[in-house]
């Protein structure tokens, strides 16, 4: 059983999990060094209640609301996701990894606060994921909200937390209206976009696969699919390519033999599958099965966390993507900015869950947690307004990808999209190293214009 400071993790209801009780967590605050009476805040300024604030740092400790797929279509990547908070959370605690990179940040919790955190299971629906969260917000006072896998949840708890003031940083969420026609003040988003992942991609497309190619698509029926799916249809579009037809397939789909049928009958050369996680693989090897390798190359525009575990290398082999973040950066010379601090975090994580290598979710979690925090020290002050205006500001943290830094417009992070390309299983180095790395591209580059996808951000008050 996982525990936290010799808290047992126990729980409160089928979808919520709570880490060590609060008499628990302000014991261990005060035999590790934290102070039993800490200030709210470094700021002298008094702010009103807003939110969970000041409610929710009252005493010793400061509570996150993490809300992942423990189970549903995107488990796997949602098991990873929470690997990544756990650490961060450490780290910001007890000292170590990155945290000793980031001036702001003393390993000692943030403003002297202790961090917490419970676990909800959003099921990969948006229903429960808000119920966890209101649960939290109201019941614990969760300064902070953050996590899941699927947009559509991810754009609900958006939502949620703009109406609740509490701060929400979303964890994996590709579609462009997260930060575009539903973005939220209260809202932040680490992944690329739909549309920077399709920019990223295409110019590897054409050189590696040509101008003259013909596409199928097969599109998760949702916020994230349809986005990347237009997406990626306008930039292999601008390098030649035909868009022959696509099909959408609803979350959770286990037979996919009609639309398969249709595909391998489309005339298309290349095969480009949106699905993710559970979805992607049943996806892909009833794909293998139908013999639609043999005539089509694959593409998967963005990679689910365990995929390539999912299907094996040899399928993967050959496959063009994108992720957020690959191990394969740590120490990688060619990407001077983000191998040192990939390396720190590679190696942390494997000592951290005996030797499980960090996929990219863990590493979005790991990622945003810090940034949070450094936020909040920054700002001096738990107080959401402030808290926004320190992560608007255009301040860079030197992470896993080099500095990286919010847009204030939007809140979509400007930071590099890694294009990636599966590998032989006779170059795999060990059992996770499926792929190379062919491309990083600036994020400078690849974000969207100013308010493309329709974002006009309300109030922080």
């Amino acid at each position: 059983m996982d525990t936290q400071n010799g808290a047992n993790e126990s729980a409160v209801n089928r979808r919520t999990f709570l880490k060590g009780s609060a008499a628990a967590a302000i014991g261990a605050a005060a035999a590790t060094g934290f102070p039993s009476i800490v200030l709210a805040a470094k700021s002298s300024k008094s702010y009103p209640a807003l939110g969970t604030y000041p409610a929710g740092i009252s005493g010793d400790t400061a509570m996150i609301g993490i809300i992942s797929d423990l189970t549903g279509s995107y488990s796997a990547d949602g098991e990873d996701l929470v690997k990544g908070y756990k650490l961060a959370i450490k780290h910001l605690n007890e000292g170590g990894g990155l945290v000793s990179k980031v001036p702001t940040l003393s390993g000692k919790g943030v403003l002297g606060k202790k961090l917490v955190y419970k676990i909800g299971d959003s099921e990969t629906k948006a229903n429960p994921a808000v119920q966890a969260a209101t649960e939290f917000i109201e019941r614990d006072k969760a300064i902070m909200i953050c996590g899941d896998t699927s947009s559509a949840v991810v754009i609900a708890l958006e939502k949620l937390a703009q109406r609740e003031k509490v701060l929400f940083f979303a964890g994996a969420s590709g579609s462009n209206d997260t930060t575009g026609k539903d973005c939220q003040r209260y809202g932040f988003r680490s992944q690329p976009s739909a549309y920077m992942d399709a920019k990223a991609l295409a110019p590897i497309l054409k050189k590696e696969l040509g101008s003259k190619r013909r596409a199928v698509y097969l599109v998760p029926d949702y916020t994230y699919g349809t986005t990347l799916y237009e997406s990626m249809k306008e930039f292999t579009e601008k390098i030649g390519w035909t868009t022959v037809n696509h099909f959408l397939a609803p979350v959770g789909t286990t037979d996919y033999s009609s639309y398969l049928l249709n595909i391998a009958n489309s005339g298309a050369d290349v095969f480009v599958n949106i699905e993710f996680g559970n979805d992607a693989v049943a996806s892909t090897k009833q794909a293998a099965q139908f013999g639609i390798f043999k005539t089509m190359q694959m593409i998967v525009p963005n990679i689910s966390s365990y995929m390539p575990d999912g299907v094996g290398a040899e399928i993967m082999a050959g496959v063009y993507g994108t992720q957020d973040w690959y191990w394969g950066i740590a120490g990688n010379k060619a990407y001077p900015e983000a191998a040192a601090h990939s390396k720190i975090f590679l190696d942390d994580f494997l000592k951290e869950f005996n030797g499980v290598y960090p996929r990219w979710t863990a590493h979005i979690a790991y990622d945003q947690t810090l940034t949070w925090a450094d936020a909040v020290e920054r700002a001096g002050t738990f107080y959401p307004p402030e808290v926004i205006k320190a992560l608007e500001g255009g301040h860079k943290i030197d992470l896993c990808l080099g500095p990286v830094a919010y847009r204030a417009e939007d809140h979509q992070q400007i930071r590099p999209v890694p294009v990636l390309k599966g590998k032989k299983p006779s170059a795999m180095k060990n059992k996770d190293d499926y792929f190379e790395i062919v491309g990083m591209t600036p994020g400078h580059e690849a974000v969207p214009p100013l308010g493309m996808f329709g974002c006009h951000l309300p109030g922080s008050t």
